[in-house]
């Protein structure tokens, strides 16, 4: 008898110790399943927004340049003063190198306008004689409005306001005519400079007439910088100068000035 309950008691201790270990075994398997079973979040996608580069304007010399940044100016200024557009233009192209001048770059001086009864800001250039006193604005557009003042405050000049606004021919040698320069050859300088940049275009835009065209022409394909000169009787060279051209490379609709520089007056 007692070796049935020794017996039966090895049975059950045997039974319950396989049991057991059963139950641990698959609660790891289930701890494994559920770790392999896990999702990573979804990340959300960051889009940068493309950037497009802007283009620099780029203009054919400083000329060109300094025509861009002021027309408007010199156009305001005509309109209040009825001083033609180009004629401003020409004379602050003139006076102040295409505004590369020191006293258009020191003072913002674009038409060497000298002190006289002025109580602003001064600054001293060699001009007709040494250390000259010249005026100096804390901005260009002080220059031209001070150029407007210049030319109707004084009586010497009225006799330009008689021509009309149009006429820069007739301005030009006004100017000269009334003491506004020495240099005999101020007119010549002025009007050609007039005739080859064309700022003619922007008195026309001002009293609302339409500038003249057929001074300009657009290239067509097998058009060489000779047979344009031919077809508008002027040099190779010519073209080149009046377009700031260094060589005779061409494209398919580039706009060229056809139109020749005037040679005396």
């Amino acid at each position: 008898m007692k070796k049935i309950i020794v017996i039966s008691c090895l049975t059950f201790f045997m039974f319950s110790c396989g049991s057991s270990k059963k139950v641990v075994t698959k609660k790891d398997k289930r701890e494994v399943v559920n770790k392999t079973t896990e999702i990573e979040p979804k990340q959300q996608e960051v889009t940068t927004p493309e950037i497009t580069p802007t283009t620099p304007e780029v203009y054919a010399n400083s000329t060109e340049e300094y025509i861009a940044i002021y027309s408007d100016i010199a156009q305001d200024e005509m309109r209040k003063y009825g001083i033609p557009a180009s004629i401003t233009l020409a004379q602050g192209i003139l006076e102040s190198a295409s505004g590369k001048g020191r006293l258009s770059v020191e003072a913002n001086n674009h038409f060497g306008i000298k002190c006289h009864d002025w109580t602003g800001a001064k600054i001293y250039h060699d001009d007709d004689a040494s250390q000259e006193c010249f005026r100096k604005y804390n901005n260009s557009k002080y220059s031209f409005r001070d150029h407007s003042l210049f030319l109707t405050g004084r009586k010497r000049y009225s006799n330009l306001f008689d021509f009309e606004q149009d006429d820069y021919q007739s301005w030009a040698k006004g100017l000269r005519a009334a003491g506004y320069a020495t240099d005999r050859k101020y007119p010549v300088k002025l009007i050609s400079l007039i005739e080859r940049y064309q700022l003619y275009r922007f008195d026309a835009e001002v009293l609302g007439k339409n500038a003249a065209n057929n001074d300009k022409y657009t290239v067509a394909k097998g058009d060489t910088l000779y047979s344009i000169s031919k077809k508008y009787k002027i040099t190779v060279q010519e073209l080149q100068e009046l377009n700031g051209l260094n060589d005779t490379g061409l494209f398919v609709g580039q706009v060229l000035y056809v139109k020749p520089i005037p040679k005396d007056y």
